[in-house]
């Protein structure tokens, strides 16, 4: 291992090559923590809408430390000083950003953890591996966490013109063929620059951030909150909380080792200790997956009829519309379910829910994108666009959807 060369160049099909600027940060890729990220899936079951989404966190996470390196590269030479020890901590916070997403992105946060999110997570891994690491992740720890006193570092990793959702929406466009949402990262990124300690983009660089939030409202109708897509990512979890309902009700259900122990276990926030971290570190999507294919043979009508419409994409109907769905409507599916299936009530609502979507593009309540002009005047984007009205794209769109069985 020593003998390596350990400043290895990756070749990404979006960037080209992309190089590993430190032996540290070779060390962390290399991790069995961060080499997980091959098996959990980018865009969850997207792939059932667009057969090209199976791409992988881990492919996300490398393209945007990329994009860091250049952002670096691009304020250092318009005079920002940014020591090797910030630069390192920012390539190392944002390289760790997704460390914690659990098998198929978020279905696993609502159903078999109770409210333990995966940013929650990653800080875990992150505070594990600061102690493998003799406390060399402690700058980038404090970055994530917002506590480093230069606020632009956080922006970068997590702002509205972040790192992270310039290399996801440039890849996911690519990935799923969607080229609406592409967008020319490259270009916004030689457009920054800090202005009383925050990131700004220079004035000339409005038409590409006009694109930017637009591609993002686009990718979010399209793909990421594609009727198909919600269906099943729906379904996942519902299929991973009735595997929990009915293990601690006593059934043993086939699974691997790492999944019986969230199925076995009731797992919070205050009691996800370093064997859970661990036991979590091992689960990814195989499991989910190895998981159906059991299950699909189970007496149980719920999970087993689950796990076949998950396998064979032989989903729930969907409806979306604005306003809500009458209390009448829901009623008379459960109803025809209940009946037609000779199921309960409570095993009819795995099949007949509601819920809501929301598409935000741009946020103007805070972290707003900000335009430096020549004069020195510093605007919001949306006060300064003169194409498209920005300001309608920060609205928040609410709509609500209905999921039941199809009619034979």
């Amino acid at each position: 291992m020593n003998s390596q060369n350990k400043l290895k160049i990756i070749n990404d099909p979006i960037y080209g090559f992309i190089t590993i600027p430190s032996i540290l940060v070779f060390e962390l890729i290399e991790h069995r923590y961060f080499q997980r990220l091959r098996r959990i899936s980018q865009m969850g079951m997207s792939y059932l809408v667009y057969p090209g989404a199976h791409h992988t966190r881990f492919h996300h996470a490398l393209g945007a430390m990329h994009l860091m390196q250049k952002a670096v590269q691009v304020l250092r030479f318009k005079g920002i000083e940014i020591s090797e020890q910030e630069s390192e901590a920012l390539y190392i916070a944002i390289l760790l950003h997704d460390i914690g997403h659990g098998p198929f992105s978020h279905a696993m946060e609502h159903s078999i953890v109770e409210n333990v999110d995966h940013e929650s997570i990653s800080l875990l891994f992150m505070d594990i591996l600061n102690q493998e690491f003799n406390n060399r992740l402690t700058l980038a720890i404090q970055i994530f966490k917002n506590e480093h006193p230069r606020n632009f570092f956080y922006q970068l990793i997590s702002g509205q013109l972040d790192m992270d959702r310039m290399d996801y929406l440039k890849r996911d466009s690519f990935y799923t063929g969607v080229s609406e949402g592409s967008v020319n990262s490259e270009r916004l990124i030689s457009m920054l620059n800090v202005f009383e300690d925050n990131l700004v983009v220079e004035e000339k660089g409005i038409y590409s951030v006009e694109k930017f939030i637009i591609a993002r409202r686009l990718m979010y109708w399209q793909v990421y909150l594609h009727k198909t897509s919600l269906v099943a990512e729906q379904l996942v979890t519902r299929l991973l909380k009735r595997a929990k309902e009915l293990t601690l009700k006593g059934k043993e259900l086939q699974a691997s080792t790492a999944l019986s122990y969230f199925l076995n276990h009731s797992v919070t926030k205050n009691n996800f200790d370093l064997e859970t971290l661990d036991t979590f570190s091992k689960l990814d999507d195989f499991d989910i997956i190895s998981a159906m294919k059991y299950w699909v043979s189970e007496d149980d009508f719920v999970l087993s009829n689950i796990s076949e419409m998950l396998l064979h994409r032989d989903l729930l109907k969907i409806e979306i519309q604005f306003d809500s769905f009458s209390e009448e409507k829901i009623i008379n599916a459960k109803k025809k379910v209940m009946e037609k299936y000779n199921i309960l009530e409570e095993e009819a609502s795995y099949f007949v829910f509601t819920g809501q979507i929301t598409n935000q593009a741009y946020s103007m309540e805070k972290d707003t994108i900000n335009l430096y002009k020549k004069s020195g005047e510093v605007i919001d984007v949306a006060n300064a666009s003169d194409q498209l009205n920005l300001k309608a794209l920060s609205k928040k769109v609410v709509k609500n959807y209905m999921c039941y069985p199809k009619t034979n």
